[in-house]
């Protein structure tokens, strides 16, 4: 009751302040709405030029409060007199505002802003708005204030205080009845017990039920089960939903049925010995209706085999734990995984079992071995102790993975036991011997955690179908089967199977438990067998996962590419092309020290640096330099592997001039392909490799005819442990002189071939680019005076020139752009001011000037009068951006997707209009 008193009145609360404060608003937005319209209102202007303006606009103020119902609409000149006023006598006296908001009303309205204030004094309570007028060249003309009293609002939020009040009232009164309703039952079926007395009452009973060792059975009078505690459902392996059934339904013996179904007169009995199964159990049973219960009885059961238990259990514990600790001195000697799978089958044959066979899962299979292609098959790796004429599949064979035991089933139980035919059958069958024997005696083998099972696949030949094969008639397997599952933090590896020949003792829960045991540590050291193998593919997947797979279509460019891992170990090499503005292009080939993970995860970082700063549009030098203050950052961050000493080319070809602008931090030159077949070195300055800081990178420009091919490599294509960096060089230069006509992709194809070692020892990076040049007819260039006026005529001959080129329906876009790019150009720009038209694969707009200062994007202000003109260009322009150029001015680019019939790459090996108009046609 108290947290619902709570709940109503926080409730009632909430909802007078909201609504007190929802009419306060109504109230700002009624006085706000009056005097913005009043101060907008035809013929004001005319009567504050009046001569006499509080006999024209008396009437009018007056008339517009009664209609809006607010208290006042007072017209203000500007010096704030008071020109109208709802008491004659305050006409011509001065307008005060409340003294909180006084300094703050004059400039305000003077700024042309409406202002809305409150008065708050002893008496009076009120909203006010004010709206400043002005004339026509913007001079002030004075001020409409309208005023509503607060008294009004809190009369509204009043009116509805009863309503809300009879809610929370009747809320209130509802709870408690329902209350008192739902008390007097709960104490009606609890028989007048409380809270603390049900707690006890419960807490007793579950401490009976639960923690006592002896069954406890309650069974009613119509012969149904009504309560079983846990040790009850042990000892007669009662089902899980076995409550509330009758006991004949529960499929126990007739001996016990009849026991615990027998009347009340002949059926009360003490210290009673029973047979259920393989246990003794000393029996009590007492009829329940002479002591106030209902009719029934109680049955007490208890296990008196598990004394005589205990002492073999002794025995045989310590017989396992000498099994385990042979296993562990004797499990895992070697990283070999076949070698350890011998070592387990010797520990645990004959004294564990007489059969052991390993299994591996495919991928885990020993290597020499044939790879398979199903998912979740086995291939035997070791079958020891085995005779002739049981049916169990060789080593090296395809077994069928055994659901059940994966699962901890029973197999003999479920019958998952692989293909069907006669070897299927007869894994049935030795399934089901093997629960015939189980120690319940109730046809099922006992539930494990490891498996029961009885994977006896059908023995394997080499024309099975799927690697096995029928066996000969009349062979069968060893009934008593246990499957184990090779799982190490939480990897299935495979699983082991033991089994027993017939007149030996089944498995019980402590054999599947040592069998666990030995499953586990043989699965550690095959895990421990696999690991460097895994670390090294999984290097390999993350460095190509990090490279490009597909490289992008390029305007002026033939690419090919060729990636190679070491078989040693994965290095670091790595290398990217990166699509820049006016058709250039970005090619980088770099090489990270270290090998493993680790160099694969840093070369990812730094290819992402170099598309960040790529995107920046910085010259080579300067993102070799961003480069190297980024290495150096990240070896002082980390406590790990160090990258310093990392090595990076980076080049920039421009299709139009054919100028190819390369930088490099410690790594082999590129080799040039010249379109004559011929194969050099130009010579390309080198700084210092990444991390080392300290020195400037340098700027090599290389001008490169059509046709040309630039290829980029790392040293583990010309350097390995035969052969030095001066005669791979030269051994490279001769192959690509030989494959020169070949193009990228024979260049890439000849270089693996006869470069690389059989067995390299490094990782190699590849990346081959032919050369073309943008036709002259596709570019057109002007150079602009910095006049606004000659605006239209350039923009006329643009229009002319798309027109050449087939372009006209990119004309009204092309013309806004160039307008917005030139005219910023002219007005905030240095001259000299040039544009540019690109056509090629899309159409490029660039406007250069001198200046450093970049255009940025954002949001205009209603009374701004420019600041919309990159915000079209962005709306318009597929891609757009800024570059600098080395003389230290800048270009703004926009770009168009082309479409339509003018569209084409326009690029080209030759020279001249006439190479132009084919390209283009």
């Amino acid at each position: 009751m108290v947290i619902v008193l709570l709940l109503v009145a926080a409730g009632v609360a909430a909802l007078v302040l909201q609504a007190r404060s929802t009419t306060t608003v109504d109230a700002r937005r009624v006085t706000r709405g009056v005097a913005e319209s009043f101060a907008h209102s035809p013929g004001l202007l005319a009567a504050l030029d009046s001569r006499d303006p509080s006999a024209v606009l008396q009437p009018r103020t007056e008339a517009v409060r009664k209609a809006t119902g607010v208290d006042s609409v007072v017209i203000l000149r500007p010096d704030y007199l008071q020109l109208t006023s709802p008491d004659p006598a305050y006409i011509g006296r001065p307008y005060t505002p409340p003294p909180e908001v006084e300094n703050d009303v004059e400039p305000k309205l003077r700024a042309g802003r409406t202002v809305t204030f409150s008065f708050d004094e002893p008496g009076y309570d009120a909203i006010a708005t004010a709206v400043p007028v002005f004339g026509p060249n913007r001079e002030p003309k004075g001020a409409v204030v309208a005023t509503i009293a607060v008294e009004r609002v809190d009369a509204v939020v009043n009116s509805n205080l009863p309503v809300l009040l009879g809610g929370a009232a009747g809320a209130v009164a509802l709870a408690a009845a329902g209350t008192a309703l739902a008390s007097r039952r709960l104490l009606r079926q609890t028989r007048g017990l409380g809270p603390a007395d049900m707690t006890r009452l419960y807490e007793h009973h579950h401490a009976v039920l639960h923690a006592v060792r002896e069954g406890v059975l309650i069974i009613g009078g119509d012969g149904r089960l009504i309560l079983a505690n846990d040790e009850a459902r042990r000892l007669l392996d009662l089902p899980r939903d076995a409550e509330r059934r009758r006991v004949d339904e529960l499929c126990l013996d007739p001996a016990t049925v009849r026991l615990l179904l027998s009347d009340e007169e002949t059926g009360e009995i003490t210290d009673g010995v029973h047979a259920a199964g393989d246990r003794l159990l000393a029996v009590n049973k007492r009829p329940t209706a002479p002591y106030g219960g209902f009719p029934g009885s109680v049955v007490t059961l208890r296990d008196s085999t598990e004394l005589y238990e205990l002492t073999g259990r002794v025995e045989v514990a310590g017989q396992r734990r000498q099994l385990l600790y042979e296993a562990g001195a004797g499990i895992g000697t070697t990283l070999d995984t076949t070698r350890t799978c011998e070592e387990l089958a010797a520990v645990a044959v004959p004294r564990f079992a007489d059969i052991v066979a390993v299994d591996l899962l495919e991928e885990a299979a020993p290597a020499g071995q044939p790879e398979g292609t199903g998912a979740g098959r086995l291939r035997r790796a070791v079958l020891h102790g085995a005779r002739e004429g049981e049916a169990l599949s060789p080593v090296g064979a395809r077994v069928p993975l055994v659901t059940a035991a994966s699962q901890g089933e029973d197999a003999g139980d479920t019958g998952e036991y692989g293909p069907e035919g006669e070897a299927g059958e007869e894994r049935r069958q030795g399934g089901a011997e093997n629960g015939r024997k189980g120690p319940a005696g109730n046809g099922r083998a006992p539930a494990a955690g490891p498996a029961a099972a009885g994977p006896g696949e059908p023995a394997a030949g080499p024309g099975a179908a799927g690697g096995a094969a029928a066996p000969d008639a009349g062979r069968r397997v060893p009934p008593a089967a246990l499957s184990v599952p090779l799982r190490v933090r939480g990897t299935a590896l495979g699983e082991v199977t033991f089994w027993r020949r017939e007149g030996t003792a089944p498995f019980d829960e402590e054999d599947r438990s040592l069998a666990g045991e030995l499953a586990a540590r043989t699965a550690v050291s095959l895990d421990n067998a696999r690991r460097y193998s895994r670390e090294h593919d999984m290097a390999v997947t993350l460095q190509r996962s990090l490279l490009p797979s597909v490289l992008p279509e390029q305007t002026a460019l033939d690419l090919a590419h060729r990636y190679l891992p070491a078989e040693a170990g994965v290095g670091g090499d790595w290398f990217d092309v990166i699509t820049l503005p006016g058709f250039r292009t970005a090619l980088v080939v770099g090489d990270v020290v270290g090998h493993g993970i680790h160099a694969a995860v840093a070369m990812g970082r730094l290819r992402t640096a170099v598309h960040n700063f790529a995107t920046l549009d910085l010259p080579p030098d300067e993102v070799l330099g961003r480069l190297d203050e980024l290495v150096d950052r990240l070896d002082s961050e980390s406590s790990g592997a160090q990258i310093t000493g990392s090595t990076c080319l980076y080049a920039v070809y421009e299709p139009i001039s054919g100028i190819c602008t390369l930088a490099r931090a410690g790594h082999p030159g590129p080799a040039l392909v010249l379109p004559d077949g011929s194969a050099e070195y130009p010579e390309v300055t080198v700084s210092p490799p990444l991390g080392v800081g300290g020195h400037p990178f340098e700027v090599t420009e290389l001008r490169l005819t059509a046709g040309s091919q630039l290829v980029l490599f790392s040293d583990g294509l010309v350097e390995s442990r035969t052969r030095d960096l001066g005669r791979g060089l030269d051994q490279l230069r001769t192959v690509l002189t030989e494959a020169a006509g070949a193009g990228p992709e024979g260049l890439c194809r000849a270089a693996v071939a006869r470069m690389l070692d059989p067995r390299p020892t490094d990782d190699v990076a590849l990346l081959v680019a032919r050369t073309r040049l943008l036709d002259p007819g596709q570019v057109a260039e002007w150079e602009v005076p910095a006049d606004p006026a000659e605006v239209a005529p350039l923009r006329a001959a643009c229009l002319r020139r798309l027109a050449e080129w087939g372009l006209e329906e990119h004309a009204f876009t092309t013309e806004l752009l160039l307008s917005e790019l030139l005219t910023n150009a002219i007005r905030y720009g240095d001259p000299p001011v040039r544009v540019r038209l690109l056509r090629a694969a899309t159409l490029v707009c660039e406007v250069s000037d001198a200046s450093s200062t970049s255009p940025h994007l954002r949001w205009a202000a209603t009374t701004d009068e420019g600041g919309r003109g990159i915000f079209l260009v962005a709306q318009l322009a597929h891609r757009w951006g800024t570059r600098y150029t080395r003389s230290g001015g800048k270009v703004i680019w926009a770009e168009q997707v082309l479409q339509g019939p003018g569209t084409g790459t326009g690029v080209g090996t030759g020279t001249g209009a006439g190479a132009g108009a084919q390209a283009g046609a």
